[in-house]
C-alpha cells in the first residue's frame, strides 16, 4: 500500500497552493491547510505536524522528517532547498511566561497572550534532529543547525550553528550553490529578504541585527 496520499487525496485537503508533484505521507495532520503553501519536489514525511495559522509558505525541494512539528500562527516561510530533520519544532508563536497572563490553548483569549513573530528559514538551510526554532528565529541562506539546538535569533548565511543557545561554530562551504539546476529555485529571494516583510521584521528587530531587504 503506497503510504503518499493521492493526487484526489491531496486536493480534498485544500491547501491553498500544491504542487502537482508533493509527496505528503498520510500520516502527515494538518490544520488550516488553506493557509499553507506547498511547492514543487517537497515531501512531508509520517507524523509530520503542520498548522497552518496566518501562512505557511514552503519552497521546491523540501524535506519535512517525521515528527517535526510547524506552527505557523504568526507565519512560517521556507525557501528552496531545505532539509528539517525529524522531531524538529518550529514555533511562530509562545505562550508569555512573564505570569502576567494564564497560559494555554484552553483558557479564554482574553486571559492570554500570544507572544509572536514570523519565522524566516532561507534556501539551503539545513535544521538538525531535535532543534527547536522560537518566534521570530531567522535563519539566511545556507545556515546549518546541528542537533537538539536552540534557535531565537538571526543566524547568519552559511554558517554551522549548534547548542543551546545555539553559538556559531564555524563556516559553512557554498559548494552546493553550483549544483542547483538552472532556472530551478528561488535563489535570491532570501538572501535579501522579500520587501513586503519589511515592516514586520523591522517591527520585532533592533536595529544591531541590520536584516537588509
Amino acid at each position: 500500500m503506497d503510504s503518499y496520499l493521492s493526487q484526489a487525496e491531496i486536493e480534498k485537503l485544500g491547501f491553498k497552493r500544491v504542487s502537482k508533484d508533493a509527496k505528503i505521507s498520510k500520516r502527515a495532520v494538518f490544520y488550516s491547510p488553506e493557509k499553507i503553501e506547498i511547492g514543487a519536489h517537497v515531501r512531508i514525511d509520517d507524523f509530520a505536524f503542520l498548522s497552518g495559522g496566518s501562512g505557511i509558505v514552503i519552497g521546491n525541494y523540501v524535506h519535512i522528517a517525521g515528527y517535526s512539528a510547524l506552527y505557523g500562527k504568526f507565519g512560517i516561510e521556507i525557501g528552496d532547498y531545505v532539509n528539517i530533520s525529524s522531531r524538529v519544532s518550529i514555533y511562530s508563536t509562545s505562550d508569555d511566561y512573564s505570569g502576567e497572563f494564564m497560559t494555554g490553548p484552553l483558557v479564554e483569549p482574553q486571559y492570554i497572550h500570544d507572544v509572536g513573530r514570523k519565522i524566516y528559514i532561507g534556501p539551503h538551510v539545513i535544521i538538525g534532529t531535535g532543534s527547536v526554532l522560537l518566534p521570530g528565529a531567522v535563519l539566511h541562506q545556507g545556515v546549518a543547525v546541528g542537533a537538539m539546538s536552540l534557535v531565537k535569533e538571526e543566524l547568519l548565511e552559511f554558517k554551522m550553528y549548534a547548542g543551546v543557545p545555539v553559538r556559531y561554530i564555524k563556516e559553512r562551504k557554498r559548494d552546493m550553490l553550483k549544483l542547483v539546476p538552472k532556472g530551478g529555485g528561488r535563489k535570491d529571494k532570501f538572501i535579501k529578504l522579500s520587501g513586503k516583510y519589511e515592516s514586520v521584521i523591522k517591527n520585532s528587530y533592533p536595529p544591531k541585527y541590520g536584516i537588509a531587504f
